[in-house]
């Protein structure tokens, strides 16, 4: 069953008089195949209509919700031979964020990316994606051991944010994404990042300091939320949709500003409607970005790093 949103809701109903139409007709003599067929069409017509013209809140919506695709739902469908490796080596183990050997294609590389789990269980486990010290320490210790086995390196970055808990402040929280960020850019292998839902804070950004980062269409990629945002600018969360429109948080208004460098379609009504079609894309393009970035050497994919992000906002 689908969770609609808000916005969403002529869809729903059309969807539930054609589940009704298609319940009444089992067993009876009467074809109504052309009506149900005409209602399918228009379901899918207002869809797409939908979808077409997503203000930046809606979008921030459809990168939260329930049913996106998470960490778990890539390795499964879009990565094979996946081989976890946990711990920081000095607190412990952190599941909100994850990562291990993984292959694409053919090619060996280290995935590392959030998970925010799919139901109340494993969204408690993982922490709803919101990374501790710990698990920023295992992402460093991660690259560091791609860097030296020569594989590159692809992230999945899905978080609201770092937890912002008293405890992970004093295990050292905004220095884990500090030094994060920094193995990021020191790698001496390809780094190939995607935003495939929410990309809030330097949460997202200490997974994602690649030369190439793409973005889902309706992820959404920004430096507070946009009820934060909201918050702090008019004393209100209810403002969310007017901070969300100014912060330019879509992939859309993020490539214009050479924040991301390019955008991948998801299937019309957003990924969680088809997620393993979203997957099979996702994991295609950045085929495509290994294939490009592979044999560069270290000091040229160090240096094109620098001068990606020294261009943003020039």
């Amino acid at each position: 069953m689908n969770a609609y949103l808000d916005f969403e809701k002529p869809v729903a109903q059309l969807e539930t008089r054609l589940a009704e139409l298609r319940a009444a007709a089992q067993g009876d003599d009467v074809d109504i195949s052309n009506e149900l067929r005409r209602l399918e069409l228009k379901s899918a017509d207002m869809l797409a209509g939908i979808y077409a013209s997503l203000t930046p809140w809606q979008k921030t919506q459809v990168a939260r919700h329930p049913k996106r695709p998470h960490f778990r739902d890539f390795v499964e469908h879009g990565f094979e031979e996946f081989v976890p490796l946990g711990g920081d080596r000095n607190f412990g183990e952190d599941e909100a964020i994850m990562g291990g050997f993984a292959t694409l294609g053919g090619r060996r590389v280290m995935l590392i990316g959030h998970e925010k789990g799919h139901d109340t269980e494993t969204r408690l486990r993982h922490n709803f994606g919101m990374g501790k010290p710990e698990g920023y320490r295992k992402a460093i210790r991660l690259m560091e051991l791609a860097g030296r086995f020569g594989l590159p390196v692809v992230t999945l970055v899905d978080t609201s944010g770092a937890f912002p808990g008293v405890e992970a402040e004093e295990r050292g929280q905004a220095e884990a994404i500090a030094r994060a960020t920094e193995a990021c850019l020191a790698l001496p292998v390809p780094m190939v990042a995607t935003i495939v839902g929410e990309g809030g804070s330097g949460g997202a950004v200490a997974l994602a300091s690649a030369e190439r980062v793409l973005m889902l269409e309706h992820a959404v990629y920004s430096v507070i939320s946009p009820e934060g945002c909201a918050s702090i600018l008019w004393r209100t969360a209810e403002k969310a949709p007017e901070a969300a429109q100014a912060m330019k948080v879509t992939a859309q208004d993020l490539e214009k500003l050479g924040v991301i460098d390019r955008i991948v379609p998801e299937p019309v009504g957003g990924a969680h409607r088809d997620a393993k079609g979203t997957i099979e894309a996702l994991t295609a393009t950045i085929g495509e970005e290994l294939d490009q970035l592979a044999g560069r050497d270290p000091a040229d994919l160090r240096k094109t790093r620098e001068e990606r992000f020294l261009r943003i906002g020039g």
